[in-house]
């Protein structure tokens, strides 16, 4: 097998695993918060207490892959185009 067609084929397979794992699992744990859904401080003795929730997962910790996002938009518009 030349190295082009085991480079095609890895990235045939990850793009299938991606896809499975947005299909089977379409959210994942917010990058910014670390799936909290607040951030996280620390008082003036050092001690960790709760922060302002999160802008970016709205304190919900979970977020839409971007996998499942674009689906959810090709298939939104597919929609409006088929009626």
């Amino acid at each position: 097998m030349t190295p082009i067609a085991l480079a095609m084929a890895c990235l045939l397979a990850i793009t299938f695993c991606y896809g499975a794992l947005c299909a089977g699992s379409p959210f994942g744990t917010c990058r910014k918060c670390n799936g909290f859904g607040f951030a996280t401080t620390t008082d003036r003795k050092g001690r960790p207490k709760r922060g302002k929730h999160c802008r970016r997962c709205k304190g919900r910790g979970k977020r839409v892959r971007i996998g499942r996002w674009l689906y959810n938009r090709a298939s939104r518009i597919y929609r409006a185009g088929t009626r």
